[in-house]
């Protein structure tokens, strides 16, 4: 099947509102884009704790933004989770009977299946498209938790087997054609999912997958035509349909990595276009917050449907890419500059974890390069020359609002132990007046990144970011605090800055080298994200 689509994650803190759907789905469809997929793990109607207090989308809101996107040659198409990435769900009492273990599915109970039948059944009600995803990804530990208690040491594969075969049954009773994310096949079998040689899949698995299922081969951080081609050649042993996920980076903080993302893009095309792969979706992730626009990765999305084209002519391209969006390619790429401390091809995000590390107990500290930390005053002398755009020119003020509080906030913490190292406190002095500015910088990147949130997105998910920033506030004046008394000479010494900082992940790692890390809470608190 001929189709280039998008898949747009309104689950991972933002539900997106109706008219920036409709937004999205114009923008799109003038790239050339045929298909959306509006990925809602429990942000759809369905049960009276499914989607409870999570701006969950209603049967009539979808029923709109589905005849809205049909009318413009747009198939709106439901994305949801039938195995794992249910947190949001398992959290509540409600079902706790029917979770295996985490935030995963209780294989084999039949709760479980009158939950997915009843998931399909609010689908069925609000669109139109016979297409579903229903997702069954990364579920590391299905079959070791409540189901192993009751079934013992069961085989695993054979399990989900059998899952797949209920869960595929009701997507059909429903009038479904379901698709899904192969990588369990592979995890299960305990076969590397992204590598560069072909593997040998069990045979009597592969006969058992349903016919009417999709195959959905995903992977967003290869820029390795060979590793492309040799999973596509891979999948080919399935008796099923392939489509291919590629990934438009925004969901890593603030900023977008569009640069990493096209040439990521651009080595998968190529190995689909090889290997007879028409059926193409770039997936719009918003992990740990959804802090990103929506409209952050636009010469991503741009780049990839050129390609799919068969345009692989840059210049063509960013030609193309300003005449539609009206600002130059090379200027809604300055987006990506504050989190290239490390070069232009990389997706580690320091403006992310910097933002939220600890001044006094940032254990991320090790990958900081204070040479680098002009950075983001570069970055924000470009970006700020698209902050009065009239379409996009709000992504902009917040992306330059981010960069006023990095300028000073990235190397904070490493300057503020180096001088009390020194035991020189009036250097101490010196830096609690940059404290003073921080706070004044970081309320007004709060002002602007909540105007932000509330021109594309729902209310419900903000409340994750009063936190965050609420909490930054109070650490920063606290710490300044701390720092004023030891100058003073009111304390002898501050414990927490007694400590050294380690290499972030082990003892033998570089130092001052940046790292993609996107969990507040093992960030902002120095804590397991579970604790």
């Amino acid at each position: 099947m001929k189709n280039l689509g998008v898949m747009l994650d309104c689950s991972r803190g933002a539900v997106y509102t109706e008219s920036a759907l409709k937004k999205f789905v114009d923008t799109l469809g003038r790239m050339g884009y045929n298909s959306l997929q509006l990925y809602t793990e429990d942000t759809l109607r369905v049960e009276p704790y499914f989607g409870y207090l999570r701006g969950a989308y209603s049967t009539d809101e979808i029923r709109r933004v589905d005849a809205y996107a049909k009318e413009r040659g747009i198939e709106l198409i439901p994305a949801v989770q039938t195995l794992a990435h249910l947190k949001g769900v398992t959290r509540w009492r409600e079902y706790s009977d029917v979770t295996d273990t985490g935030n995963i599915l209780l294989m084999g109970d039949e709760r479980t299946y009158e939950l997915i039948d009843n998931i399909f059944a609010a689908c069925r009600k609000a669109y139109s498209t016979k297409r579903i995803n229903i997702g069954m990804d990364e579920a590391y530990l299905v079959g070791r938790g409540k189901y192993a208690d009751i079934h013992g040491n069961a085989d695993r594969m054979t399990a989900m087997l059998n899952h797949l075969e209920r869960v595929c049954g009701l997507a059909e009773k429903h009038g479904f054609k379901p698709m899904m994310w192969s990588d369990m096949f592979f995890r299960i079998a305990k076969l590397d999912y992204y590598s560069d040689k072909r593997r040998e899949l069990a045979k009597d698995a592969v006969a058992r997958v349903p016919k009417n299922l999709d195959l959905i081969y995903w992977d967003y951080y290869s820029s390795n035509y060979a590793a492309y081609d040799a999973t596509i050649k891979t999948h080919k042993q399935f008796n099923n349909d392939i489509v291919f996920a590629g990934g438009a980076w925004c969901w890593s903080g603030i900023t977008p990595h569009n640069k990493y993302s096209i040439r990521n893009t651009q080595s998968a095309i190529k190995a689909c276009n090889a290997n007879g792969v028409d059926d193409v979706i770039i997936t719009v992730w918003k992990d740990d917050g959804a802090e990103s626009s929506l409209f952050s990765v636009l010469p991503a999305l741009f780049f990839a449907a050129e390609y799919y084209k068969g345009n692989f002519d840059e210049t063509d391209i960013k030609a193309k890419f300003e005449k539609l969006v009206g600002i130059p390619c090379d200027g809604f790429l300055a987006l990506d500059m504050p989190d290239l401390t490390d070069g232009e091809y990389t997706n580690s995000n320091p403006t992310k974890y910097m933002l939220f590390s600890d001044l006094f107990l940032g254990w991320l500290d090790g990958t900081v390069d204070i040479a680098k930390s002009d950075t983001f005053d570069k970055a924000k002398t470009e970006i700020d020359k698209y902050a009065d755009n009239k379409d996009y020119g709000y992504i902009f003020a917040t992306a330059s609002a981010l960069c006023n509080v990095m300028s000073i906030k990235y190397a904070l913490g490493v300057r503020t132990r180096n001088a009390y190292k020194s035991r020189d406190k009036k250097a101490i002095k010196r830096i609690v007046s940059e404290y003073d500015e921080l706070y004044k910088r970081v309320e007004a990147l709060y002002d602007v990144f909540k105007a932000q949130w509330d021109r594309e997105c729902k209310l419900n998910g903000f409340e994750h970011h009063d936190a965050r920033y609420g909490a930054l506030l109070m650490r920063i004046k606290h710490c300044r605090q701390i720092l004023n008394d030891y100058a003073s000479d009111k304390t002898e010494n501050i414990p927490a800055l007694d400590e050294d900082i380690l290499p972030p992940h082990t003892v033998d790692a570089p130092l001052g080298k940046t790292v993609n890390f996107n969990n507040w809470a093992m960030t902002a608190l120095v804590k397991h994200a579970d604790d």
